[in-house]
């Protein structure tokens, strides 16, 4: 099988190598140009804010980015790649969003102005909620008027782009947006530039994406960063799997549809439950994530084999 000639903008590295690096803002700014352009008309400049975000005590939760900047106008962009499916993804962003809103606050005599804030996630997965809207890959989210559908607050705005939908060929391309969709679904996959990307942005991406002229150190990142990658994949299908056919048993042996619906929803938290558990024993998840994951499971009808796992994670 042929090397990969490019790096996988789904890896941590990867996405931090194309849009997180000084050198390299201009793809993230042509990038954010081509998904907001209707709205904010054309970005001028970018700076990069620090991704670690704390609250305001010790109690409170923190977040850590994967790129956070903000524009000329004062307004911030959180752009997340999510690799994996995640229960409460959408809970999560509504999170992050949160810490550049209260950031803005100030002491004394303030009129509450704020700055519009962007969360836009880049996911490797479909919502459960869209399968069936096959071709609705983008999601834009405003807070909006229940009754007559118009936005109501228009400085806060999530947008979700779901990969695994957008199935446009080469030959299909017809915007500039739908070429970095291209880029981000196809990039590893190619051997070298099509003729349609051949202008200075996408020439200048291709070249970083060049697994060959990375450094020694560079590759090595790479190659750890691509196998968290592919053992997440593999561990989440193999769950699923193994979680359906256990649920499935279950079912079976109760005789019922109505057990074999509860077996299986079971028996698919339960895999979920023992790969949380496999990755904090290798050391690929800490505990608190690992513990955060188990708990976002509570409230599923099986607390109980909830709470049997979690007993496993040390405070």
């Amino acid at each position: 099988m042929k090397a990969d000639t490019y790096v996988n903008p789904f890896t941590d590295f990867g996405f931090k190598k194309l849009f997180g690096e000084e050198y390299n803002k201009d793809l993230l700014l042509d990038f954010l140009n081509q998904l907001l352009q209707k709205e904010q008309g054309n970005i001028v400049s970018l700076t990069y804010l620090k991704n670690e975000q704390l609250g305001r005590s010790i109690n409170d939760c923190r977040a850590i980015f994967d790129l956070y900047c903000e524009n000329d106008q004062g307004e911030k962009f959180i752009v997340e790649i999510q690799k994996a499916e995640q229960k409460f993804f959408q809970n999560r962003t509504a999170c992050y969003a949160s810490f550049p809103i209260v950031e803005q606050g100030q002491i004394g005599d303030w009129d509450f102005e704020l700055k519009a804030v962007y969360t836009v996630a880049i996911l490797d997965f479909v919502f459960d909620e869209d399968k069936e809207l096959l071709h609705k890959f983008r999601h834009d989210i405003k807070l909006s008027d229940f009754e007559t559908n118009k936005v109501f607050y228009d400085k806060l705005t999530f947008i979700y782009l779901e990969m695994p939908k957008f199935n446009k060929s080469l030959e299909e391309l017809e915007t500039r947006f739908d070429k970095w969709l291209f880029v981000l679904k196809n990039l590893s996959r190619l051997h070298q530039i099509p003729d349609k990307f051949k202008d200075r942005v996408f020439e200048k991406l291709f070249r970083a994406a060049e697994i060959a002229s990375f450094t020694k150190e560079e590759y090595s990142v790479y190659q750890d960063s691509l196998k968290v990658f592919r053992d997440l994949n593999n561990s989440f299908r193999t769950a699923i799997e193994e979680g359906l056919e256990k649920g499935l048993q279950q079912g079976i042996q109760q005789g019922r549809a109505e057990g074999i619906l509860l077996g299986t929803e079971r028996g698919r938290i339960e895999g979920q439950l023992k790969l949380c558990l496999e990755l904090y024993q290798e050391g690929t998840m800490d505990s608190t994530a690992a513990k955060n994951k188990m708990q976002s499971l509570l409230g599923s009808g099986f607390d109980d084999l909830v709470q049997k796992y979690l007993t496993q994670i040390p405070c």
